[in-house]
């Protein structure tokens, strides 16, 4: 059950982002106002994690969960991506997973980015085999106060028992 809950807060990932055009960090923030997002991430098993059965069917519960993940590539403005937390509910019914969430980014410079986004995916034996998800940027501080962003991202379980994320998009900062 633990394994097969990992997708879910991976799926957080659910927005990673963009590449800056070259030049000083500064200047390629000032300059780049949208641009096209492509990010890596790598995310742990789920810590808190609640499973409650439904009831209806052996096989079906719904389940709340926080899990941890970190940037493996990526950056919005020149700035990188860093980590971040996503908080997320998931429906399950036997190898079938879907559900929303909250991811919450912290970027190099110390802003944050939140995203919605919702998922689904599979499992075998209890163990996450792969995903999607689809996010959008609902707020954030500094540089991604006001930023608007979408975009998808494709998700699969690796060795250590989590989920690591590959992710594209677009985003536009604000003024």
């Amino acid at each position: 059950m633990r394994r097969m809950a990992l997708f879910f807060g991976a799926a957080c990932l659910v927005f990673s982002v963009a590449q800056a055009p070259a030049g000083a960090q500064s200047q390629a923030a000032a300059a780049a106002r949208s641009g096209k997002t492509a990010s890596g991430w790598k995310c742990g098993v789920p810590s808190p994690m609640h499973a409650v059965p439904v009831g209806d069917s052996p096989n079906h519960m719904y389940i709340v969960q926080q899990v941890k993940c970190t940037a493996t590539k990526g950056e919005i403005a020149g700035v990188k991506e860093q980590g971040g937390a996503a908080t997320e509910f998931a429906d399950v019914v036997g190898d079938k997973i879907t559900g929303h969430g909250v991811f919450v980014e912290t970027l190099a410079n110390g802003d944050k980015v939140n995203a919605t986004y919702r998922f689904e995916g599979t499992s075998k034996d209890k163990v996450f085999q792969m995903g999607s998800n689809k996010w959008t940027f609902v707020s954030g501080t500094g540089l991604m106060k006001g930023a608007k962003g979408s975009g998808t991202c494709k998700a699969k379980g690796n060795a250590e028992g989590g989920i690591d994320f590959d992710c594209t998009g677009t985003y536009t900062l604000a003024k």
